[in-house]
């Protein structure tokens, strides 16, 4: 960036700034006699914004890619789309360098055996390897000994293909996708009283909300640009209430911090829920008229006063009530949570046990007013609305329901026969592998390796494959132990939508061509359709022409998508679903009319009673262990342990532990599970529980937590139980170290994310307040 010549531009006169309305932090820019910031401007010679959107987390913030002369891109600006309004979030900032990033795959990779070397080979090859393995495996053991995992990375039009070629192609019941480890708790609680998996509101309610309540989100580090519009509603003089074990940074501001033990959310609802209605704060008029269930759930809070819920849960018996009455209290309050209350056994409990409080005090459909969920993936939402879950086909029908599938089938040009039966969960699917029910398995966008819990059973499961491809752009910990690994591109290289977490479907823009050698997942689906004998039924140039059948197979459904085109989302900057015609303008708050999706049009309530989390406290294990993200990371990290700024940032997990434990900052601590133990830097601070312990989980073994996590799973939602899990600490002599991202062969690991590998402390960036810094 270089200031503007003022010789090189036309003299004009500049309008006189107003001090009082200087952004926080510019007054003293200005008053020093600066140039004002938008008078600085790239000069980069021929190149061209192409307008997108981030390829990370589900806010999904509008930026511009900067593309050379030479069609590469090479940079990002932040773009004025209503969502992040030119903000964006470290990991935004830095996603463009995954697109000519060194060790980006460009060939093909296969070897006969594990024990054998990688070569890289022509496409033709790979692909008739990987379609005779295929037929060799399905031909001696039947269709469903193969499988699919699909990712909520990919784009719509892609997630859709996953599901069709699984089913369409393969003929395998098989299919699931990495989304079961984000929303699925959210989406069977949203179902369950609803009749429709999305959030209620858009953002921008938020900003008219007078409380807020957010439970088991980290939104300063997980959706960063989302805490605009928390501190929109808190200018307003809104309340913020914030439940989770850990002082976050924005719970650090909130007017309420719950910091309850893990594993007790529902318990916790259930007592707020008790109190309002012992109080008479309940919408008695809105429950008789929306909503089914009421009396029995009102029987069941009646079970939990808030002198029960303040045992289990560890929390004040008068901060419950306190919680009760503002939220109740207000006129318009609405509740977003995320994985912290949903990747639990008993996530869709936690999720309708919010639901219930919001209903109950009529806080439902209105402006302000109501209740969501905040996407982990980029398209956690809109991966699973288009059949890549393993019960669900092209517009959220039902693959059980005998005139959904009739529908689908006629769509599709095959017989209803043909079409195979649901199939099991993701970490089901792992299981099934062990025992070698699965013997053959596509990975697209999904890193197991790292992701998936309990990660000696993963390896187990992996390792009984007979055979596995991975499709990537880098090689990832689970691409480096498959048979066949296949090059595809980054998001800047194709086109597609995507749907946020206000289930407003985005467009996607192609910035530049793919390297040689690397494909689209449309193409390789295609082509292996090809072999496969099913050619027809995929004969798919691009992802504009996967789109438009994507749109005739929702039309009518709750997911409707027919009204949405490529034209439209290009015109509007995004549009919500259900979205039925194209003169329709979208919609982006539901339940305004008082009516759910249910036939009834009545919100079906749910009775929740609090059960202990799966992994028991004893002597030997008597803390509690919690995993989640860091705003420098995303997910299995495949992506961003490769991006120099983040990895310096933050080059390696930590455990985070409350000063009476003893240890120092920096010390390692083995953090020891049933499943297993790793060692770690000390992060000290007294803005954790002092019976919690907390681990980020983007790193592989054995720095993985997920070497600790349970595999215990939500027996509706099929979500692994991440967020707690029974742990001790002990002393250790030194910390695990990181391992450096596989590398294709004959290539090493980029020199420049190494560079703060091997730090032993862990990260000063504000991860609480009481943490220790670096001398």
């Amino acid at each position: 960036m270089t200031a503007t010549d003022p010789a090189s531009r036309p003299a004009r006169r500049e309008p006189a700034l107003d001090p009082s309305v200087a952004p926080p932090g510019t007054r003293g820019f200005r008053d020093a006699g600066a140039l004002p910031a938008d008078r600085w401007h790239a000069d980069q010679r021929g190149e061209t914004l192409v307008p997108t959107h981030c390829c990370f987390c589900g806010v999904q913030c509008g930026m511009y890619l900067r593309v050379d002369h030479a069609g590469k891109v090479f940079g990002v600006e932040p773009r004025n789309h209503d969502i992040n309004r030119m903000r964006l979030c470290p990991k935004g900032i830095n996603a463009y360098q995954q697109v000519n990033h060194p060790d980006r795959l460009t060939r093909p990779l296969l070897r006969r055996h594990r024990d054998e070397e990688f070569r890289e080979v022509s496409w033709e090859e790979a692909l008739d390897h990987t379609a005779a393995e295929i037929r060799r495996v399905q031909g001696e053991y039947g269709n469903d000994a193969f499988g699919v995992l699909g990712g909520a990375s990919l784009y719509s039009e892609k997630t859709y293909l996953v599901g069709k070629f699984a089913r369409v192609a393969l003929k395998t019941r098989h299919v699931d996708y990495n989304g079961r480890l984000c929303m699925v708790s959210a989406a069977g609680a949203n179902k369950l009283a609803f009749g429709i998996d999305r959030a209620g509101n858009p953002f921008s309610d938020i900003l008219l909300t007078d409380c807020l309540l957010i439970a088991g989100s980290n939104v300063g580090e997980c959706f960063p640009v989302l805490t605009q519009y928390l501190w929109g509603a808190r200018d307003r003089g809104a309340t913020l209430i914030v439940v989770d074990p850990r002082e976050t940074a924005v719970a650090r501001t909130a007017d309420i911090h719950v910091a309850l033990k893990p594993g007790t959310d529902s318990a916790f609802f259930n007592a707020v829920l008790h109190v309002v209605v012992a109080e008479g704060l309940t919408d008695e008029t809105y429950l008789a008229a929306h909503t089914t269930g009421w009396d029995e759930v009102r029987a069941t809070v009646a079970q939990y006063p808030p002198s029960r819920a303040a045992r289990i849960c560890g929390v004040p018996e008068d901060q419950i009530v306190r919680v009760a009455r503002v939220f109740a209290g207000a006129e318009k309050a609405m509740a977003w949570h995320a994985r912290g209350i949903e990747h639990h056994s008993q996530g869709v409990e936690n999720c309708l046990s919010v639901i219930n409080l919001c209903v109950a005090t009529g806080n439902i459909g209105r402006p302000g007013a109501g209740y969501g969920t905040l996407t982990g993936q980029g398209n956690g939402q809109g991966g699973r609305e288009h059949g890549q879950k393993s019960d669900l086909l092209p517009g959220g029908r039902s693959i059980s329901d005998p005139e959904h599938r009739r529908q689908i089938c006629a769509i599709w040009g095959i017989d209803e026969a043909e079409l195979p039966p649901a199939g099991t969960s993701m970490m089901e699917m792992v299981r099934q592998m062990r025992r070698q029910e699965i013997r053959g398995l596509i990975g697209i966008c999904n890193n197991p390796f790292v992701s998936l819990p309990h990660h000696a059973t993963v390896k187990e499961g992996y390792d009984a494959l007979q055979f596995h491809v991975q499709l990537d752009f880098f090689l990832s910990e689970t691409a480096a132990n498959a048979h066949v690994v296949l090059p595809v591109t980054v998001w800047a290289e194709d086109e597609g939508v995507m749907a946020n977490a206000e289930a407003r479907v985005v467009k996607h823009n192609k910035a530049q061509e793919p390297p040689a050698g690397v494909r689209t997942d449309t193409w390789v689906m295609r082509e292996l359709a090809r072999r496969l004998g099913a050619g027809d039924k995929f004969d798919f140039p691009d992802s504009r022409s996967v789109f438009e059948e994507l749109r005739v197979a929702s039309a009518g459904t709750v997911n409707d998508y027919y009204g949405i085109t490529y034209e439209r989302l290009e015109e509007t900057g995004g549009i919500a679903w259900p979205c039925p015609s194209t003169d329709h303008p979208g919609t982006p708050r539901l339940f305004e009319d008082g009516r759910s999706y249910h036939p009834d049009g009545k919100i079906h309530l749910q009775v929740v009673e609090w059960h202990p989390p799966m992994d028991p406290y004893s002597d030997e294990f008597p803390l509690s262990l919690t995993t989640g993200r860091t705003v420098a990371h995303f997910l299995s990290g495949n992506q961003t342990r490769r991006l120099g700024a983040l990895v310096e940032q933050t080059p390696r997990p930590w455990v985070e532990v409350h000063p009476s434990h003893g240890f120092g900052n920096g010390d390692p601590v083995r953090v020891v599970t049933r499943r297993g133990s790793a060692v770690f830097p000390a992060l000290v601070t007294e803005a954790i529980r002092p019976d919690t312990v907390f681990v980020p989980y983007h790193w592989p073994v054995p720095t993985a937590a997920n070497t600790l996590t349970i595999d215990a799973l939500d027996p509706r939602s099929k979500i692994p139980e991440y967020k707690v899990c029974a742990a001790r600490l002990e002393p250790a002599e030194r910390v695990d170290a990181v391992p450096p991202p596989p590398a294709a062969p004959g290539r090493t690991a980029d020199p420049e994310t190494q560079v703060s590998r091997t730090d032993p402390l862990p990260p000063t960036s504000p991860q609480g307040r009481g943490t220790s810094e670096r001398s």
